[in-house]
């Protein structure tokens, strides 16, 4: 296989992982998937991808993190982008040590994943904003922390978050979890 074009996907939701196959493929990728940390190293023993993309939370044991060594161990100059719904300053940082070139917080689509392949250096000339995240949605993304931690366990997440299970409730009846 040549490695110009392969991309080795780690993605454990298996209709993003379709999507995403589907969307490189047509940008003329050679895609191949693997939901665990596992199945990517099995990967690595017949192929050696040129890109990856690397779910930064996978179901089980598996990190996201731990996919990202594995995969810059395999070839330093392999360009990762780790794609996280659960996007934090600290597993920025971190992913980047160990080897990632870019760190996208979902949604994020093909169109921004290979322009983070291709935007491999920094830049200074980026723009900063003043924008401030709001209240709500740091409530809201603490809630989804947590329900994703508790295997979206109502009752569960309710108590961790020290709010009534049925108050809990209605902000999920307000803006449901995908």
């Amino acid at each position: 296989m040549s490695a110009t074009r392969l991309l080795l996907l780690i993605e454990d939701d298996e209709a993003l992982a379709r999507t995403l196959t589907r969307s490189f493929r047509r940008r003329h990728y050679e895609v191949v998937v693997a939901a665990t940390y596992d199945e990517a190293a099995a990967l690595l023993e017949t192929c050696s991808p040129g890109y990856a993309v690397v779910d930064l939370k996978l179901k089980g044991s598996s990190s996201g993190l731990e996919c990202v060594q594995l995969l810059h161990k395999h070839d330093p100059e392999m360009l990762i982008v780790v794609l996280t719904g659960f996007a934090s300053i600290n597993t920025a940082v971190e992913a980047v040590k160990l080897g990632a070139c870019h760190y996208l917080a979902k949604p994020s689509d093909t169109d921004d994943i290979e322009a983070a392949f291709e935007h491999v250096a920094g830049s200074t000339s980026l723009k900063m904003t003043n924008r401030v995240t709001s209240i709500k949605t740091m409530e809201w993304e603490k809630i989804h922390q947590v329900l994703a931690e508790t295997d979206f366990n109502i009752s569960e997440t309710a108590r961790r978050l020290g709010m009534h299970r049925r108050t809990l409730a209605r902000k999920l009846e307000k803006r449901p979890v995908k």
